[in-house]
């Protein structure tokens, strides 16, 4: 009995040993159930809030390209180098650009990077296509229509390049330009404007010209020079049945004076550029009006020697310091050309030598007559003492 008490105590106590353990192990397990629940909660939470980052940066690249497309479409590059680009803020008339040479009146402002304006005007009057402003607004507003607001990014290329302008453009600087076309018309007859008229555009074309020249741009200086001499030249097909447009002799002379400044800088450029034919018909023009142009004597002179026609360069060049005898530059190249003609005749007169084989002729001529002395002295000897040995002969013959 006792023994069955023992063994029901153990089992009693077995039993309840048993029951923490369990009780223990259901609660582990349940602690460990709600730790990996909220493991999964927060890593769902940690997952869509990857996704939400991921969906809006993806949202941001497509806005961001669909912005950069919509830029791209809205400006245009003109040459395909990105020098040049053009975009249309408000659309002119259908149809209206202007063609090359058309009086066009303009509202501009030029901008550097940095926001500085570099050039405004509100109503600017130009011959498009004649180099009257950069070369980027020349290729630009032919691609306007009238009453067209635009933008236009113009690249060092076709700006003011590595010279930039002093003070206030900066070498190779891009500049930004606001550009309305108010107004464009096609070219009158030249012959139809009155004189006062032509002389402003004619003189105006002149200085742009002058600026191009002192810039090195010297094909856009010759473009200038021509299209001031349109305006300056035939004067007699103007109109004369206004007072203002009856020209006195004063005005006449004025007038020449400014076509012959135009011949003669347009000489100087075409120079530049080692087109010698065209100056030279350049300088003749001059010198038809006025024989005695230092100027163009002086360019005269350096043309023909330039072409090789060394002797009548020097010619034109002493005709020249003739007229002004103080002129050091017509001096030096005066002596350059003399100086260059000796050598020049020097070497004509050696290859003469060895086209006719004078070298041998007188080497020839120096033997022979070497030759002729030596039998000359020889035959002298052989009579002196032919007489001598005779006389002695004769001497010994008489006294014996």
């Amino acid at each position: 009995m006792a023994d069955v008490n023992f063994e029901d105590s153990i089992i009693s106590q077995s039993a309840n040993s048993l029951i923490p353990n369990n009780e223990e192990n259901l609660i582990q397990g349940s602690s460990a159930d709600l730790i990996g629940e909220e493991i999964k909660a927060n890593h769902l939470h940690n997952k869509t809030d990857d996704e939400k980052n991921i969906k809006n940066d993806e949202e941001k690249d497509l806005k961001s390209a669909e912005e950069t497309i919509k830029e791209k479409e809205e400006w245009v590059d003109i040459l395909g180098s990105g020098q040049l680009k053009k975009k249309v803020l408000k659309a002119g008339q259908p149809d209206s650009r202007p063609q090359r040479s058309d009086v066009c009146k303009i509202k501009l402002e030029g901008r550097l990077e940095n926001g500085a304006i570099i050039e405004k005007n509100d109503s600017l009057t130009i011959h498009v296509g004649d180099a009257e402003v950069i070369q980027g607004l020349d290729f630009v507003i032919p691609l306007m229509d009238v009453g067209e607001e635009a933008e236009a990014i113009v690249g060092p290329r076709f700006g003011y390049g590595s010279r930039g302008r002093e003070p206030d453009i900066p070498p190779d600087a891009t500049l930004y330009y606001s550009i309305t076309l108010i107004s464009a018309e096609a070219e009158p007859e030249i012959s139809a404007l009155s004189i006062s008229d032509r002389k402003e555009i004619g003189n105006r074309k002149k200085e742009r010209g002058n600026w191009w020249y002192l810039r090195e741009e010297n094909t856009l200086a010759i473009q200038c020079y021509r299209r001031a001499l349109d305006y300056l030249d035939d004067i007699e097909n103007s109109p004369d049945n206004v007072e203002e447009n009856k020209l006195n002799e004063a005005e006449i002379h004025n007038l020449l004076e400014e076509r012959i400044k135009v011949y003669n800088n347009l000489a100087a450029a075409q120079m530049k550029i080692k087109a010698f034919d065209t100056a030279l018909q350049s300088v003749d023009n001059v010198l038809r009006c006025q024989p005695n142009n230092v100027k163009a004597l002086f360019r005269k002179g350096k043309i023909l020697g330039e072409k090789g026609d060394v002797e009548q360069s020097i010619a034109i060049l002493r005709q020249a310091l003739a007229v002004d005898p103080n002129s050091d530059a017509t001096k030096k190249e005066l002596e350059r050309m003399s100086s260059l003609h000796k050598k020049h005749s020097k070497q004509e007169r050696n290859l003469y030598k060895k086209m006719l084989g004078t070298n041998d002729i007188k080497d020839t001529e120096k033997k022979t007559q070497n030759s002729f002395q030596a039998l000359t002295w020889g035959l002298l000897v052989g009579s002196i003492a032919a007489v001598v040995v005779g006389g002695a002969v004769a001497f010994r013959y008489k006294f014996l």
